[in-house]
């Protein structure tokens, strides 16, 4: 893997228009990563935010738009008791020790998901941080937390429904923006770049109607190790694919020697 100077330079020398503008990751391997070094499963949630925030300052560097983060699955719920309440700690500790970076470094901050399932503590800070950075004008930080793809569809098809019921909708008038525009992410771009940390070959309910045509990048290294290099290689592969969005390839000549088309895999 080239050095760290040096996948930096290769990110910035990529045109704009084709470095992604809305990056989502999935942040796995956590638990995995403090299992190898013999250590609690709650150290390697500490180490993940460490990981955050490079992962943040090297987007915002990077010249990403918005980046949304996959932090708390509408899943994770199952995992044991002590595991969660300490989640819920260390995220209210971000929350509360992340404003003023987030503020310095101009970010906007938006917060996904099912929240009625957090303490009411949680959700305070939440919209505390939330609030204190509705000035700022730069990169979009996105948070799933209790977040799940499925239900998010459901919610938004709900609200949906409410509309057509009272009139204000027709069923004739629902379209893919509509649909959009009642998702949690309304507002935002879909993402171009799915990043899935520590091998795993699974979207995990994330996000599922926003990466239809999102480029996905999958590397081996877990979460707690993943930094600005790990970053600028998976924004340095995305700028050498051709994405078609459904489209075809460029024109092709058979054996025949008749002009055609590659359709899209």
């Amino acid at each position: 893997m080239p050095s760290l100077a040096k996948s930096e330079s290769a990110v910035l020398d990529v045109p704009t228009h084709l470095r992604p503008q809305h990056v989502a990751i999935i942040m796995d391997g956590n638990g995995r990563w403090a299992q190898h070094q013999n250590l609690p499963r709650v150290e390697g949630h500490l180490r993940g935010v460490e990981s955050v925030r490079n992962v943040m300052d090297a987007c915002n560097d990077f010249g990403v738009h918005t980046l949304t983060l996959y932090c708390l699955s509408s899943e994770n719920w199952k995992r044991p008791a002590e595991e969660l309440e300490f989640l819920m700690t260390l995220l209210k500790t971000y929350l509360i020790g992340e404003r003023d970076n987030l503020i310095k470094r101009n970010l906007r901050l938006k917060i996904i998901g099912r929240r009625e399932r957090l303490s009411q503590d949680v959700q305070m800070e939440m919209d505390r941080t939330v609030a204190a950075c509705a000035g700022n004008d730069g990169m979009t930080l996105c948070l799933a937390i209790n977040y799940g793809g499925r239900s998010e569809i459901v919610d938004a098809t709900r609200e949906l429904a409410r509309n057509v019921a009272v009139g204000k909708l027709s069923p004739e008038d629902i379209s893919e923006a509509t649909i959009s525009n009642a998702l949690y992410t309304a507002g935002l771009p879909d993402p171009d770049l799915l990043i899935r940390t520590s091998g795993e070959m699974r979207i995990s309910n994330f996000l599922l109607w926003q990466i239809s045509y999102a480029e996905i990048y999958v590397t081996s290294t877990l979460w707690p190790e993943f930094g600005r290099e790990d970053l600028a290689e998976a924004i340095r592969d995305y700028a050498n694919r051709d994405r078609r969005f459904g489209g075809l390839q460029h024109a092709t000549v058979d054996a025949a020697g008749q002009s055609a088309e590659a359709e899209d895999a």
